[in-house]
C-alpha cells in the first residue's frame, strides 16, 4: 500500500526538466544583478572584479560628484522626464483607442495592424529611420521630440493590446445601468469605466514607463547630443575603470523596483476603495 502511494506521488520527468530550466532562468536573471550589487560596495581602492578590496559606500557618493566620463544626473533626469511623458501619452491614447475599438468602423483592421506593426520591426531600424527623417527635414534630433516618437512606437502597441484585452472582458451592462440612472457619457466614463479599468491603466503606465526608461536601441539615433541614461551607461562601459558604474546600476535597479512597488501600491489602494464602495 505504501509502495503504491509512493509510486503514485512520484513526480514526472518533465517536472525536473522544468525545475532545472527555471533555476537556470533565475540564475541568468538575478545572478548578474547580484554581482553588480555586491561590487558596487567595493572599498575606495576596489576594482571592477572580485575579490573585493574592502567595503564602503564611496562609489554611491561619487555618483553625485562631477564626473570626467559622464553626466549621470543630467542623463537620469532626461530618462525620467522622457519616461513620464511617454507614460502619460501611452495611457491616455491607449485608453481612448480601447474605447474607440469597442465598435467596429470602416478600416478598423488596417488601423489596428498599422498601430502594432512597429513591434515586428527591429528597434534599431526604427531609430535609424526617425534619425534620417529628422536629418532630411533639417530638424535637430532631441530626446523630447524624435526620441519621444521612437519610444511611443514601442510602448503604444503594448498599451493598445492590454486595453483591448481589458475591454473584451468589460461588461457593458454597467454602462447601460449608469445611463438609465441619468448619467451622461462623460459621467459614465468617469464614475463607471475608469474605476473598473483603473488597475489595468496603472499596469499600462508602469509598463510604458519601464520600457521607455530602459530603452536603448530606439534612442541610439534619436536622442541627439544629450544622452539618456541607457546611452550614458553604454558609453561609460568603454572608459570607466572604477565601481562607480556598478553603483549607478544598483541605484537604477532600485529605482525600477521602486516604480513597480508604487504601481502595485496604487492598484491595492484602488481595489480597497472599490471594495469599500461595494
Amino acid at each position: 500500500m505504501a509502495m503504491s502511494r509512493k509510486t503514485r506521488e512520484r513526480r514526472p520527468t518533465s517536472f525536473y526538466f522544468l525545475a532545472a530550466f527555471f533555476t537556470l532562468f533565475v540564475l541568468f536573471l538575478y545572478g548578474p544583478m547580484l554581482t553588480i550589487f555586491i561590487l558596487s560596495f567595493q572599498g575606495v581602492n576596489g576594482g571592477l572584479t572580485f575579490p573585493m578590496n574592502g567595503f564602503s559606500f564611496h562609489w554611491f557618493g561619487n555618483l553625485f560628484e562631477r564626473q570626467a566620463v559622464g553626466d549621470f544626473g543630467g542623463s537620469f533626469l532626461r530618462s525620467l522626464k522622457l519616461g513620464l511623458i511617454v507614460m502619460v501619452v501611452t495611457v491616455v491614447v491607449s485608453f481612448m483607442a480601447g474605447l474607440a475599438f469597442r465598435r467596429r468602423f470602416k478600416g478598423d483592421s488596417i488601423v489596428f495592424y498599422l498601430a502594432i506593426a512597429s513591434l515586428i520591426v527591429p528597434s534599431i531600424l526604427i531609430s535609424l529611420g526617425i534619425g534620417l527623417l529628422f536629418n532630411i527635414i533639417e530638424w535637430q534630433p532631441q530626446w523630447f521630440t524624435s526620441a519621444l516618437g521612437a519610444h511611443l512606437t514601442w510602448t503604444f502597441p503594448f498599451g493598445l493590446l492590454i486595453m483591448f484585452a481589458v475591454f473584451n472582458r468589460f461588461d457593458p451592462s454597467y454602462e447601460e445601468a449608469a445611463r438609465d440612472l441619468g448619467a451622461s457619457n462623460w459621467q459614465t466614463i468617469q464614475y463607471v469605466v475608469l474605476p473598473m479599468v483603473g488597475p489595468s491603466l496603472i499596469g499600462v503606465a508602469m509598463f510604458s514607463f519601464t520600457l521607455s526608461y530602459d530603452e536603448f536601441a530606439r534612442t541610439l539615433m534619436t536622442a541627439g547630443a544629450l544622452n539618456t541614461l541607457p546611452l550614458e551607461i553604454y558609453g561609460m562601459t568603454t572608459n570607466v575603470t572604477t565601481p562607480v558604474l556598478y553603483a549607478l546600476g544598483t541605484v537604477t535597479t532600485g529605482f525600477s523596483f521602486l516604480v513597480i512597488a508604487l504601481a502595485l501600491g496604487s492598484v491595492a489602494i484602488l481595489r480597497m476603495r472599490k471594495g469599500q464602495k461595494a
